[in-house]
């Protein structure tokens, strides 16, 4: 049996220091936001993809072509990996080189979860499910939440996992950034357009627009609900009572610019979270773009 990695145990090591268990998530058996499905599906079809694959062609083809980084077996940060019921990592298409001919039946992720040894004996008791953990998201370098699918073929364990889109400050803010250009460079009806366009360029992950009228409190946009726009939502609150848009009314008004957090349900988790929404005057509206806070 081959022992881990010493780089991989410092590198987990870290991952557990930094990173706590998850706090507001959903429940496993909540319903999935339309975000999080569609991420979902598509780790489902590719597991899907996989064992037929292994069925057809057998261990040892299958087995190189789930651990190959530019195959067809990684989608993104979507990627195979392969267990036997023994623990041993037989293929792995993000880190082969580390990973295979390692027994992972202990390994836990970054906030101590011992995923493994829950995947192979829920594989060996019902044969297919999913399990929660914290895991590094190689897209961005973040130890992000991530639900992962599996499968037994045989005397193997086959997974995909996803992770929740979850964007950063940063992102926000190029987004807003981009509105109030867009407004200013086609006008304001043509914007709230493009705003309110479900597969358009202002609706993105967990970001989307949002512009309410400064002296009526209509929707004008918004991206996550297109169908509000033109209601009063002046007196909406969020899930603690707090008057969140009163509050970017006024912030708009005598200052220009800034943030108001609240709490409000997050469409790509269908959770409800902590939200921090940058917004911004532009001539008679308030131009806004939130983004969630990171699970701890």
């Amino acid at each position: 049996m081959k022992a881990l990695p010493r780089i991989f145990l410092l590198g987990h090591l870290a991952f557990a220091l930094s990173a706590a268990p998850l706090a507001h998530a959903a429940p496993s058996d909540a319903p999935l936001g339309a975000i999080e499905r569609a991420e979902a599906d598509k780790a489902k079809t590719l597991l899907e993809e996989a064992a037929s694959y292994l069925r057809k062609n057998g261990t040892e083809k299958a087995f190189k072509a789930f651990s190959k980084r530019d195959g067809e077996f990684v989608k993104g940060p979507n990627y195979v990996y392969a267990i036997g019921l023994d623990g041993m990592m037989v293929a792995h298409g993000a880190a082969p080189e580390v990973l295979v001919g390692t027994n992972v039946t202990d390994l836990r992720d970054a906030a101590g979860k011992s995923f493994i040894r829950e995947m192979l004996d829920r594989a060996a008791a019902d044969g297919s499910g999913s399990v929660e953990y914290r895991w590094l998201n190689r897209s961005n370098n973040r130890v992000e939440a991530k639900t992962a699918f599996f499968t037994k073929v045989d005397n193997h364990v086959l997974s995909v996992g996803y992770y929740l889109p979850r964007s950063s400050e940063e992102e926000a803010q190029g987004m807003l950034d981009k509105a109030v250009a867009q407004m200013k460079k086609s006008g304001a009806r043509a914007a709230y357009r493009k705003f309110n366009d479900p597969k358009g360029a202002f609706i993105r992950g967990d970001l989307y627009v949002f512009a309410i009228g400064i002296e009526d409190g209509k929707y004008r946009a918004s991206g996550a609900a297109p169908h509000l726009v033109g209601k009063n939502v002046r007196d909406m609150r969020d899930a603690e009572g707090k008057p969140l848009v009163q509050e970017m009314i006024a912030l708009a008004t005598e200052k220009g610019s800034g943030t108001v957090d609240y709490v409000w349900r997050n469409p790509a988790t269908n959770a409800v979270e902590p939200k921090h929404s940058l917004v911004q005057r532009v001539n008679d509206v308030v131009v806004g773009v939130g983004y969630y806070s990171k699970q701890k």
